[in-house]
Formats: C-alpha cells, structure tokens, sequence
C-alpha cells in the first residue's frame, strides 16, 4: 500500500480530524515563509525579521515595522490552494472538527473552514489601540507611515509579534480540539515555533500523520510521514460524508 493509499485509508476511518498547520501550507499560495532557503529570514534588511516582528521593535521603531510589514506580510491577492479547499471539504462532510493554524493569511476561512484556531492572529483584524475601532487589512496596506485613526490611536494588526503571548481562548480552544480528535493530521510545519508546536502534545487519538518536506522532531512518533507538498498530497484526496 503506497503512503497516499494509507493516508486515504486513514482519512476513510476517521470521525474527528484535527489539522495543525505552518508556514508550508501557505507558501504553495505565494506566501513567503520564513526559515527556507528563500525565507524572510534568508534575505537581507537593515534589521532581521525576527526582531522587526517583534512587540520591543513595534514600539521603539513603529514606522520601520510598518514598511516592512506592508511589503512581507500583507500578501492579500493570494488565494487558497489544494490543502485549504480539501480541508474546509473535510469539514463540510461532517469528518474535519477544527483547523489549527499558525498563519496569519485568512487563507482557511477563504477556502471555507469554519472552525478555525489563529494562533497567531490575522492579518485581516487590526483594532485601534485607543478606541478599538476595527479596521480591515485593505486599510493597512493602503496607508503611509504608521495607520492612524479617526479618534488619533494607532492602528496595530492583530497578530501575534515576538515576545506577545497567545490568545488564551484560542489555545483552549486548539488543546480542546486536539483532545478530542481521533486523528491529527500535522502539515506544513517543521514544529519549530514554541509555544504552539507544544500544542501536539495533548493529542492522544489513533493516528498521527506528518505532511512535510522536510523531517521534523515528531516524525518518529507518527503513523504516517509524507514528504511532499502539501497541496499535492490534499489535492489526491476523495472526500465521502460521515
């Protein structure tokens, strides 16, 4: 049985899936990562990324982070791939409980999921810090300098930046989740990022699948390791209702 007939197969059985995914999902989209060879953290800036999306860098050097963040991070013309749209099919059929995800693109609920845990946040929320007027991410990209707003607070994405700690709500929303699901399928991650890598822990259910194309420190706990594309692997899926 090759591994696409046991994924299939596993995906057959199964009641209560769980998705946690990365970067990896994103990138077959057009969305940059960050620690490939052609990731954010490979090229050149006056300042590393992982210091210019960070809450210290934020404050201190506020119209810096906004150049950076309009160019790199608002990527809104993408659209969703083979893996978004199969996912949210998984949970139109009554078989897929929860997208976890650690993007910040919207790309899930584009494609259609319902039930999906930002660990990260979005870029398609940003709230005024002194009002909390919610603004759109079209209105981010199309301002200069910093985003100002009516009342004269300044706009801040509602995303996750280095050194800012995770939405409680959604974390127990993601470990509920995971508890609860007879499979866990882990995509387009290297399991890199703490705290919400640590999240896979909580899942004690039947089967573990790893779609990856590079290896992660988890492979040798799965029942399946793909290493692939993720969208290629989602894409050769056929979707029955429970």
């Amino acid at each position: 049985m090759s591994k696409m007939e046991q994924f299939q197969s596993i995906i057959d059985e199964s009641s209560r899936i769980v998705f946690f995914g990365g970067a990896g999902v994103s990138t077959e989209s057009g969305i940059p990562d960050f620690r490939s060879v052609d990731g954010l953290y490979h090229q050149t800036y006056r300042y590393p990324p992982e210091e210019i999306l960070s809450h210290n860098f934020y404050v201190r050097h506020t119209d810096e982070f906004f150049d950076f963040y309009r160019e790199k991070m608002l990527c809104l013309t993408a659209q969703p791939n083979a893996a978004h749209q199969k996912l949210a099919e998984l949970e139109q059929a009554g078989k897929l409980t929860a997208v976890i995800t650690q993007n910040i693109d919207g790309l899930h609920q584009k494609a259609g999921s319902k039930r999906v845990y930002e660990l990260h946040g979005s870029v398609h929320r940003n709230y005024c810090q002194k009002c909390h007027q919610q603004y759109d991410a079209e209105f981010i990209l199309n301002s200069t300098g910093i985003p100002s707003c009516s009342c004269g607070g300044t706009i801040k994405p509602d995303v996750v930046l280095y050194g800012e700690g995770l939405e409680p709500d959604v974390i127990d929303g993601a470990v509920s989740a995971i508890r609860k699901a007879d499979t866990l399928i882990i995509g387009g991650t290297s399991l890199a990022v703490y705290p919400a890598a640590g999240l896979i822990h909580y899942f004690k259910g039947k089967n573990l699948v790893l779609i990856n194309r590079s290896s992660t420190p988890m492979d040798q706990n799965a029942n399946l390791v793909i290493s692939d594309r993720i969208g290629d692997v989602f894409g050769q899926l056929m979707i029955t209702k429970n």
